[in-house]
């Protein structure tokens, strides 16, 4: 009996390390080793002085007591004004009195309502740190962004921070259905448990505003954009109303996704005309029953018209008819509507990478101006590479909202270690020329190509309630990132990775160094194993989950692999140049000119745009075949490396979450090997070429990968 209970005590004592560890994300505030540093922040922090006296305020000053308990060994003492000197103060604009207001003038001129300002000043003669914004929230931003600092083991010393966010919604989309399975979804299930709702408050909802507030994310979109109208129902208004007064101390707005057929199914009416009175009044209703429940409410995403999703062209009408409507139901009230762009119909088979352009640049300036149209990054769909959409900078009188993936629908699930920030920033650093050279997808994001004052950023979620939040502890650093960029649009992705490590991990720089080169790596190693040189969409067909370039028999063509790569005797690749679908000329004339030439087109984008011959010469010297076959090699070996330096970490890593990342990169291994194999042998059928010298044979035959079948697959909603 004895040995029993041992073994359960020491099972339950590592399952609480595990579980602090993984749920903590990057809020550790780990003790600080550093005698140095943490002397220096123990002169400057004598005592914390709060003036504000909102929820908020008092969760600014609980995660500070906390951290700094954490951090430094001692509780900071807290007061309700000014004694002393080397205090923290924290409060918003109002609540500081005439003269901090008048020597932080200058700085609050700097900032938007958002922003935040961390500063070492000299009052009556004493030296003070202070964090301070125009509202509340505001403040609790800085006060994480002061922590970071910390967490990070920066100077705090002589600050003089000012810091706004660039864009004005930066928002979460949870792609979560009501009985809480989630489409691509890898992390468990929903954490929206509706059953309980609105009398139990998971904890988990507390901690989930938390991490987001600590990154400046200020919105969440609770339901899958493949909606379903129930959620609109008062039986479940009521369970939203409860997540919105969790979140609102915080500074996040909850959205719903609107069905658009949503007065026929819970509204009794016969139809959704969006030009029908009838049903303009049932959105006007719905949209002041749901404000009078939640006075900040964020308003609707929409998916219309769209893989079967309903819309407004069933009733012969467009995709402005549908918004504008919308848009007219929640402008009484603030709310925006976002329109997603993603698009395609099986009338127009031509090429699935033309139609979201074709369908939307012609409505340029005619929305409402509370409506954005939220755009993925790519043209076809989250993939490991796309080049960036051709409506960036194409619609001039319109605001784009960017849509990424967080959760890695088309890379890896959350069994691979991919460092997205890295595909983001890609993306957001490219150069539309739509207004001239220098005309970046950011700067289109962020409103200052053209000047538009709705701005907007969203990330489709990682998260599910998995112990570790994401599924993988390094998919975490992807949550982390895109908040950073969603504030930030021109932060480096290396930045974020030192930080993220430093904030989850360790500060040693020999862990560092290496685990940071092995993050901004991944996602090339991903790239190279799964779809180089441009090759995209040939994961198998309906989970995503492995390759399937040999998919070809599903009803409508731009469903299957083959209709993507178009692989023959004579090459591979989809030509969009002006010799077959034109798609380059959805781009500006500078950027259509570089990709519409074979020998200009970058070879990243190369089987993107072009239809190209086996015994192609690439730039570095090899035929096409070989340098696609050396790719896929070398994307194997980039994924053993990410083993070997992970390997070396162990000794500045827990052992639970060493273990942890350790299995998985071992399936992230045997995986790539899958993909080179699978892809080259199905490929060598077409190029009658044998393997090039460094690629290692295949040990499976291609009839063995295509049996293959994966009913456990995740995410499929």
């Amino acid at each position: 009996m004895t040995s029993v209970r041992f073994v359960f005590l020491f099972l339950s004592i590592s399952f609480s390390a595990f579980a602090q560890k993984d749920y903590k994300l990057w809020l550790q505030y780990d003790r600080i080793t550093n005698s140095t540093i943490a002397l220096e922040y123990k002169n400057n922090i004598q005592g914390i002085v709060s003036l504000g006296n909102s929820q908020t305020s008092q969760i600014s000053v609980k995660e500070l007591e906390n951290a700094i308990v954490d951090m430094l060994g001692n509780k900071p003492e807290i007061k309700s004004e000014i004694k002393g000197e080397n205090n923290l103060i924290i409060a918003s604009q109002n609540f500081l009195n005439p003269d901090l207001q008048k020597a932080l003038k200058e700085d609050f001129d700097k900032i938007n309502n958002e922003g935040f300002i961390i500063k070492t000043i000299r009052f009556k003669n004493k030296k003070q740190l202070i964090i301070s914004g125009k509202n509340d929230v505001a403040v609790l931003y800085g006060v994480f962004n002061f922590l970071r600092l910390m967490q990070t083991n920066k100077s705090i010393q002589n600050l003089n921070i000012t810091d706004s966010p660039k864009t004005n919604i930066r928002i979460l989309n949870h792609w979560d259905n009501l009985d809480r399975t989630v489409e691509r979804g890898y992390a468990g299930f929903s954490l929206w448990n509706w059953q309980k709702l609105p009398d139990f408050i998971d904890q988990r909802y507390i901690d989930y505003a938390r991490a987001n507030a600590s990154i400046g994310i200020n919105g969440t979109v609770l339901t899958n954009v493949n909606a379903n109208a129930l959620i609109l129902t008062p039986q479940y208004l009521e369970k939203v109303e409860a997540l919105a007064n969790v979140f609102r101390p915080y500074g996040i707005k909850v959205y719903l996704t609107a069905r658009f057929s949503a007065p026929i199914e819970i509204g009794n009416l016969k139809t959704a005309d969006p030009k029908d009175p009838e049903v303009i009044n049932w959105w006007k209703n719905k949209a002041t029953e749901i404000y009078k429940r939640i006075p900040d409410f964020g308003g609707f995403l929409v998916k219309a018209n769209s893989e079967g999703q309903p819309g407004p062209q069933n009733y012969g009408r467009d995709h402005v008819d549908g918004a504008n409507m919308l848009a007219d139901a929640v402008a009484p009230f603030g709310g925006i509507i976002m329109w997603r762009a993603f698009v395609y119909s099986e009338h127009d088979a031509n090429d699935r990478a033309k139609q979201a352009y074709a369908e939307f640049q012609p409505y340029d300036g005619k929305f409402k101006e509370n409506v954005i149209v939220q755009v993925k990054n790519g043209a076809i769909d989250f993939q490991p590479r796309e080049p960036f959409h051709p409506l960036f900078g194409a619609m001039p009188k319109t605001p784009l909202m960017m849509e990424f993936q967080i959760t890695q629908e088309y890379l890896g699930f959350s069994t691979h270690l991919v460092f997205l920030p890295k595909l983001f920033q890609e993306v957001l650093e490219s150069d539309t020329y739509q207004k001239g050279k220098g005309s970046t997808v950011a700067k289109v994001i962020d409103g200052t190509l053209y000047q538009n004052k709705l701005t907007g950023i969203a990330g489709v979620a990682n998260i599910g309630n998995d112990l570790n939040w994401t599924g993988h502890p390094f998919a975490q650093a992807n949550w982390y990132g895109f908040g950073r960029l969603a504030w930030n649009p021109y932060l480096d992705s290396e930045t974020i990775a030192d930080e993220w490590l430093r904030c989850t991990f360790s500060n040693d720089e020999n862990f560092i160094k290496p685990v940071a080169a092995m993050m901004i790596e991944s996602r090339e190693a991903v790239v190279n194993y799964m779809t180089p040189l441009g090759l995209h969409h040939i994961m198998d067909t309906g989970h995503h989950y492995g390759p399937g370039p040999w998919v070809s028999n599903l009803s409508r063509p731009e469903w299957n692999p083959t209709y993507y790569h178009k692989a023959d005797k004579n090459g591979i690749g989809f030509d969009r140049s002006k010799s077959g679908t034109n798609a380059t000329s959805q781009y500006a004339p500078e950027i259509e000119k570089l990709f519409d030439n074979i020998e200009t087109c970058p070879e990243k984008d190369l089987l993107w745009f072009h239809h190209v011959s086996w015994g192609y010469k690439l730039k570095n010297g090899e035929t096409l075949w070989n340098g696609l076959a050396l790719k896929y090699q070398e994307g194997v070996n980039q994924v053993k490396e990410m083993q070997n330096v992970w390997n070396q970490a162990e000794k500045y890593v827990d052992s639970e979450r060493f273990n942890e990342v350790k299995m998985l990169l071992e399936i992230q291994q045997k995986e790539a090997k899958w993909w080179r194999d699978a892809c080259l042998l199905y490929f060598q059928q077409f190029s009658g070429k044998e393997l090039p010298v460094g690629v290692e044979k295949p040990t499976q035959t291609l009839e063995y990968f295509k049996s293959l079948k994966f009913p456990f697959a995740p995410g499929n909603g």
